[in-house]
């Protein structure tokens, strides 16, 4: 498994904790990331990932709402959203990451944590989500 999938999965379990506990952001990262076996790098990627999301949390999740058709948001499983909050931060706010890596990773995610319903739940609502901002991507 690649250090980047490790950083995103560290992600995954900070939003989930801050989701869940309530607790201060910057408490809840250094946490996972004091546990963490990462280099520096992939730690900032996790770290600067985490604050993105966290920063821009109601637009993500406005983008979740709006593309997941006869599905209200509370409805999601939380892991499920967490990964597509992971996802869509990439693909709006870090342009470095090329779009099918963000997508694929997701799946990914979404096939180890959740089920293989969830993968193609996640897929459709990021490609849909894709697909509506293409140009302003840029692809």
């Amino acid at each position: 498994m690649s250090a980047r999938r490790k950083a995103r999965e560290l992600v995954l379990k900070a939003l989930y904790a801050y989701e869940t506990t309530g607790g201060k952001p910057q408490e809840i990262i250094e946490s996972i990331l004091s546990e963490s076996e990462l280099g520096e790098r992939h730690r900032r990627f996790s770290a600067d990932l985490f604050a993105i999301v966290i920063d821009n949390l109601k637009r993500i999740d406005s983008e979740i709402s709006s593309h997941a058709q006869h599905w209200d948001i509370s409805r999601v499983a939380l892991v499920d959203k967490n990964i597509m909050r992971i996802a869509i931060c990439e693909l709006l706010y870090m342009p470095d990451i090329p779009v099918r890596v963000s997508i694929n990773e997701a799946i990914e995610m979404a096939k180890k944590y959740s089920t293989m319903e969830s993968s193609a739940f996640v897929n459709g609502i990021l490609n849909a989500i894709f697909k509506s901002h293409k140009a302003e991507l840029g692809t």
